[in-house]
């Protein structure tokens, strides 16, 4: 089972959504470098369950536990490892899924490829539980981050079909519900509240912008900035799509249109555009570095849905019972920036190093 990303920086995720604990390991972070506890505590709570009326009722702490790699409010160049110990679970929820794989989970496929061992609890390692780590190492990624000039923001930009054409310009992470247009996000909260009346779900898409990038960060073909992104984005369980910059819009654009022209601001080269999303051949460009990933709707809905008794190899229904997100979009929003902050850390360290 393979849960380790990165390169000179490498990430390990471990635990599963009803153990006991779920945890991660990051190695390669230099030593000397100051850990904002209180700001990692504020970062994990925008992910943490049981704070929106748009969010699963499950209760957890989400107070990370930090084993090593810390001394004195500092990295010490050891592995930095964290745990976070899981206390609202209600296994017994999950019971029938032992026989019953819920549609457009991982339980289905788990049982082929693990078979009767597998954890189906709560989904096991295949959970959503398991951006609770990612985002501890994200959130200190964004820190180190923070100090070399490099930003990193993320919103909703669409709920079902409704979409927020606003510009990006502000953070609005401080926001309940971080769009840039409050009066979209108003109808995109609705959109979700008649989800979740109605039993079902509903997805979205998130934008994340990252500025102050320089230029020449990543490499062409298989190390590439979008192989990089792509890569630990699409460790988030339900993103289905990841594109950059105006991505699948460009197929249908000639070159003239789509291209970005090199011009000199202040005795530098930039681009009159940014249809590329700050990426070109790999490579970082130096503008702001732009992608989306799209969420299919929750999986786990109250509606009756058709399913496979893996026990007698008879058809059945299977309704979902547990406490699930109507909308896991709003509480994806922490977990795309801490993704893109260790692809871009460990991309950072490939070209730079320890150096500053």
């Amino acid at each position: 089972m393979s849960s380790t990303y990165g390169e000179h920086l490498r990430l390990t995720i471990f635990g599963q959504s009803h153990s006991p604990a779920i945890g991660m390991t990051l190695e390669g972070l230099p030593a000397g470098e100051a850990v904002d506890l209180q700001e990692l505590d504020r970062f994990l709570q925008r992910r943490a369950p049981g704070h929106s009326p748009h969010a699963t009722a499950r209760k957890e702490a989400d107070a990370p536990e930090f084993l090593s790699g810390i001394r004195e409010g500092f990295t010490c160049g050891a592995p930095l490892t964290a745990i976070i110990r899981n206390g609202d679970t209600r296994s017994r929820d999950y019971e029938e899924l032992a026989r019953l794989p819920r549609p457009g989970h991982a339980d289905y496929t788990a049982w082929v490829k693990y078979g009767p061992h597998r954890d189906y609890a709560g989904g096991g390692h295949f959970s959503g539980r398991l951006t609770a780590p990612l985002c501890i190492a994200g959130g200190i990624c964004l820190q180190l981050l923070r100090r070399r000039g490099v930003e990193i923001h993320a919103r909703i930009v669409q709920i079902g079909t409704i979409r927020d054409e606003s510009p990006f310009t502000a953070p609005v992470a401080d926001k309940p519900f971080p769009v840039s247009d409050d009066a979209v996000g108003r109808a995109m909260e609705e959109a979700i509240a008649q989800a979740k009346g109605q039993a079902d779900s509903i997805g979205g898409v998130v934008e994340c912008v990252v500025t102050g990038l320089p230029a020449g960060l990543g490499d062409p073909m298989f190390g590439g900035m979008e192989n990089r992104l792509a890569s630990i984005l699409f460790g988030i369980p339900a993103v289905k799509g990841v594109e950059f910059g105006d991505g699948f819009a460009c197929a249908g654009r000639t070159g003239s249109e789509n291209n970005d022209p090199f011009i000199l601001r202040n005795g530098a080269v930039v681009t009159a555009s940014n249809h590329c999303g700050g990426i070109l051949g790999g490579i970082s460009n130096g503008m702001p570095l732009v992608m989306r990933a799209a969420f299919k709707p929750t999986p786990s809905i109250g509606k009756p849905q058709r399913t496979v008794d893996l026990s007698n190899m008879t058809e059945a229904e299977v309704t979902v019972h547990g406490r699930h997100d109507p909308c896991i979009v709003l509480r994806a929003v922490p977990c795309v920036e801490a993704a893109a902050a260790v692809a871009i850390y460990d991309a950072w360290l490939c070209e730079h190093g320890y150096k500053e």
